[in-house]
């Protein structure tokens, strides 16, 4: 039961709120990763105490200047946007949660495969790490709403070799904007289902590291595109 119910998405670093073992029918538990201690919520007040997603990581069209080729996917780990450009200087720009300190990176890599309702498994590094602080993880768990990769998951390779790296959903959205992972790309569902549709196999993925460095030779941000917020895109 305890599996069932534990929520530690691959790259997340984070519990998230499902019932575990409540003391009492009102009374829940959740883990707080910026204590390190599990905490007792009453579910009734749940919608007032979850941050809230700040609007400027919300979905929006923005114009862009790069040389990278429509279709390639930029993220910028510092600034927690992803782009996708789409050309004519157009890009979609999504609100993004990065990986905390130490497990930041860049690099170039491509959308490898993609799944919708991904499962999820451990991968054995992870598993080690968590037991040691406590928690068991399932050895897998199906995909669905309680999946900590959520909605939709592309795969990141490097050099033809799954790299571990996903940019996946959450069903943990307060966490955007923020820097909660392992090093995977999470964004919320609905953001990450509208770039699944559009992203390919086989699609470029630039990740800009935490620093910043090298940004300024990928890309600049110049502002909305007006008339594609208009007009819907």
């Amino acid at each position: 039961m305890f599996a069932k119910h534990l929520v530690l998405a691959l790259c997340a670093g984070v519990i998230g709120f499902g019932a575990l073992q409540p003391a009492k029918a009102e009374e829940l538990k959740r883990y707080n990763y910026a204590t390190g201690q599990w905490e007792t919520y009453d579910p009734s007040r749940l919608r007032h105490t979850v941050r809230q997603v700040p609007s400027e990581f919300r979905r929006k069209n923005v114009r862009i200047e790069t040389a990278e080729a429509p279709g390639t996917i930029i993220v910028d780990t510092q600034r927690k946007f992803l782009y996708f450009v789409q050309g004519d200087g157009k890009a979609v720009r999504y609100g993004v949660g990065v990986g905390r300190e130490g497990f930041g990176w860049s690099g170039v890599m491509k959308i490898g495969r993609k799944a919708e309702w991904p499962g999820w498994t451990p991968p054995p590094e992870m598993v080690v790490r968590e037991r040691k602080q406590g928690h068991i993880l399932p050895a897998y768990m199906e995909g669905g709403p309680d999946n900590p990769l959520g909605a939709r998951a592309m795969y990141l390779y490097r050099n033809g070799h799954d790299s571990q790296f996903r940019i996946h959903g959450t069903n943990q959205p307060w966490t955007i904007g923020l820097n909660m992972s392992s090093g995977c790309i999470r964004m919320m569902n609905e953001d990450v289902t509208n770039l699944y549709g559009r992203a390919d196999v086989g699609a470029k993925v630039v990740v800009i590291g935490p620093n910043g460095e090298g940004r300024d030779s990928v890309y600049r941000e110049k502002g909305f595109d007006l008339l594609a917020t208009i007009f819907g895109g």
